[in-house]
């Protein structure tokens, strides 16, 4: 369920048993901890970019084409995003705005066997409910089973190699939750941006590009490029400042988003929760991912599922355009056994305040321990938000993908952050307040080097 090795790197994934059993077993815990708030969607409102009227020719007939390709229930979402600036907004990489996106998806021709219809409605709704994200696999129904199985097993006649196949795809579960994490994210802060990778991962191109400040990977311009070279991104460096990235899920993901988009069932994720997390997978571990049977490579991890610590930030800073930072706080030995903490808890706490009110949202990683302090799981969710009870009790609001609850839910900070293994922040709020000189950047080529010399 979880890797923690000797340089306290962590790999979180497949976590579901264990959550329910730390959360549901202990009905007093439960009760006072996990609290589900009554949010509805309308809490996405975005503050930025503004404008909720339609002024041009051209946006008013986009609009009209859109309300004809949606159902009376499905219009409530079109009307809802015009009405608090969602759908205008344009604060894209290249200036698109969700409209025109939208658009795009519903007018122009799709990766092969994906329906323009489908795709919008699933666009629309996670970009104007974002708590419906969610990385829960769906099975293989019968009519795919041979197609699914002939590609993991390289079209093997051997009974034994396709049963076994088969059986591993019967008990699957998502170690998606830091690219889910991202994709709700990326839905809830950047709707434009959003929507324009969900139009070039579902075009013909299967892909979407983008181009990112260097010195969002590192202040260094040579550090930057070694490491979209390590995580084998391809990419055109246009100056020592910028570089235009391509970002693509492995081509299995298009099997797996057919399957969902037409056998899809309550809870679980749509074709465009298959896509953008396979890409955002596939980005974070080197380009190896396989969205059929959740299996990852690469150079960085020593697991086949999931992502190290590292390789999330690599994401958050690629995909957000954003000098990210992943502040590990629990030292965790080589039996991975909570030993103690990098920072103290008030330390801790100040660092995610002040991040929550620059409006960002803190994508963490935290642990669950037995009496002796043995870490027996590890999940990713989203900060979002805090607030304090009538006692000043700190609390906060958070995002889970892998819940089933499409609303937020609520953490006492005094539970949550002893629990938190890392979070991704703000380089300048973590270097301030931590004894700290060496980032991640540097982490991860030390790490890559000591696994070359292995």
């Amino acid at each position: 369920m979880i890797s923690v090795n000797s340089n306290n790197v962590m790999s979180c994934y497949n976590t579901s048993p264990i959550r329910s059993r730390d959360f549901s077993t202990n009905k007093t815990e439960s009760s006072n901890l996990t609290n589900h708030s009554s949010i509805n969607f309308a809490s996405n409102s975005v503050n930025t970019n503004i404008r909720t009227t339609l002024t041009t020719k051209e946006e008013k007939e986009k609009y009209k084409i859109l309300s004809q390709d949606l159902d009376k229930n499905d219009k409530k979402y079109l009307d809802f995003a015009l009405k608090t600036g969602i759908l205008l907004n344009n604060d894209s990489n290249d200036k698109s705005s969700v409209l025109d996106n939208l658009y795009k998806i519903a007018t122009t021709q799709r990766a092969k066997d994906l329906d323009n219809k489908k795709l919008l409605k699933d666009t629309l709704i996670s970009v104007t409910d974002p708590y419906t994200i969610t990385q829960k696999f769906g099975d293989i129904p019968d009519e795919y089973k041979t197609e699914v199985i002939d590609k993991l097993t390289n079209n093997s006649k051997n009974l034994i190699t396709r049963k076994n196949t088969e059986i591993e795809l019967r008990d699957l579960f998502s170690g998606c939750c830091v690219a889910a994490s991202e994709q709700f994210n990326l839905a809830k802060k950047k709707p434009a941006e959003y929507v324009r990778f969900a139009e070039g991962l579902t075009s013909t191109n299967k892909s979407v590009c983008k181009e990112i400040k260097l010195d969002s990977l590192s202040e260094n311009t040579l550090d930057a490029i070694w490491l979209l070279n390590s995580f084998e991104i391809p990419y055109e460096a246009k100056d020592f400042k910028t570089a235009k990235v391509k970002l693509a899920p492995d081509e299995n993901a298009y099997l797996r988003a057919k399957i969902q988009q037409n056998f899809r069932d309550e809870t679980e994720r749509s074709s465009i929760d298959v896509l953008m997390q396979s890409t955002f997978m596939n980005v974070a571990s080197q380009q190896s991912y396989n969205s059929l049977n959740d299996k990852r490579g690469g150079k960085f991890s020593n697991e086949d599922s999931g992502l190290i610590d590292y390789e999330k930030t690599f994401l958050e800073s690629v995909v957000e355009d954003k000098n990210i930072m992943s502040v590990t706080y629990q030292n965790v030995d080589d039996n991975q056994t909570l030993i103690g903490y990098a920072t103290d808890y008030d330390t801790a706490k100040s660092q995610l305040l002040e991040t929550l009110d620059r409006g960002n949202n803190i994508i963490i990683g935290y642990t669950l321990t037995d009496e002796n302090k043995k870490i027996i799981g590890a999940h990713e969710i989203t900060i979002t938000d805090y607030r304090k009870d009538n006692k000043g009790e700190l609390y906060f609001i958070c995002n889970d993908t892998d819940d089933d609850v499409s609303e937020p839910i609520e953490y006492p900070a005094t539970y949550l952050i002893p629990k938190i293994h890392h979070a991704g922040l703000p380089e300048d709020i973590a270097m301030k307040t931590m004894e700290q000189t060496d980032t991640w950047r540097f982490n991860i080529r030390e790490l890559n080097n000591n696994k070359n010399a292995a």
